[in-house]
């Protein structure tokens, strides 16, 4: 894997997953702008990943406005010439049940995750399409936006919100070589490690030095670490046809996440009335219902 040609920006690449897949890119070669909300957390990446021998420089500016969107473009082109790929990892959680969560609680999310990721693919792509040499979205979603989770209408809202735009881009940008995929991943960080289900096998690693198998198999998740890989391929020349999909990446599981697709069909000569729909309920569509939330291996919650 060869990315000594490539420039990219990742959001929130201060710390954990972002600071992993800014690492990964840029040991295959690639520049790499650093993105984060504290100075010294930027510096310290950057200087991270120099002393590895990589090619890094630091912006430092909170995701959401579309003023921080320009300066993280132009921070690629003024330290490396031009950009390659975008990496929309930035995010903060607010966490709450529906009926406590305020007006603040969700917008604070919602302008993070999901226009922050809008205003920074906007931005690169008017850049991609000034070179007119493609380019690469690499989205970061979250399975919370694909199945639910509990006490996060704002971050699954906001993740659901992203792949569809992913779908939408994939389409737009497909005659100008510009690909746009969402990345779903699940690892171990200072946000998963306090999750109930994961808390004592996350404990346990932290004795043995190895993340037990019914995380990393069963459950998909790992490291940081073992989620950059893919964000590595999907920026490179191989990734080339590869647009408008959601993976799912975690441990030892790399997936795809399919599109929604109609599960049980009916007709009714004239339409549907209420009536209509209670005598058919049962017979077609009560088996067909789509679970909701994570589903996860017994022997996991019974520990």
């Amino acid at each position: 894997m060869d990315l000594s040609n490539k420039v990219a920006v990742v959001t929130g690449s201060g710390q954990g997953l972002g600071l992993a897949y800014a690492k990964d890119l840029a040991r295959h070669g690639a520049a790499v702008v650093i993105n984060d909300v504290n100075q010294a957390t930027a510096d310290a990446a950057v200087a991270e990943i120099t002393a590895a021998g990589g090619r890094a420089v630091a912006v430092v500016a909170p995701v959401g406005p579309t003023e921080t969107a320009q300066k993280l473009v132009a921070g690629a082109v003024e330290a490396f010439g031009r950009l390659d790929v975008m990496v929309t990892n930035a995010g903060i959680l607010r966490d709450k049940v529906l009926w406590k969560m305020t007006d603040d609680d969700f917008d604070a999310v919602i302008n993070v995750h999901l226009r922050g990721t809008f205003s920074c693919v906007r931005e690169a792509v008017l850049r991609f399409r000034e070179q007119g040499e493609g380019g690469r979205i690499i989205a970061i979603g979250s399975p919370a936006g694909q199945r639910g989770n509990f006490g996060q209408t704002n971050y699954s809202g906001a993740k659901a919100g992203i792949v569809g735009m992913v779908r939408t881009w994939a389409l737009e940008l497909q005659r100008a070589g510009i690909t746009a995929n969402a990345v779903c991943p699940v690892a171990v960080t200072a946000m998963t490690e306090t999750v109930p289900l994961f808390a004592p096998h996350i404990e346990e690693s932290k004795r043995t030095g190895v993340l037990p198998e019914i995380l990393r198999r069963k459950v998909g998740m790992g490291t940081p670490e073992d989620a950059a890989g893919l964000i590595s391929f999907l920026a490179s020349d191989a990734a080339a046809d590869i647009t408008g999909q959601a993976f799912s990446v975690g441990g030892d599981r790399l997936a795809l996440w399919s599109h929604p697709e109609l599960t049980a069909v009916e007709y009714s000569d004239g339409g549907w009335s209420a009536d209509d729909i209670t005598a058919q309920w049962a017979g077609t569509f009560g088996d067909a219902v789509e679970p909701v939330g994570e589903e996860f291996p017994e022997e996991l919650m019974a520990k």
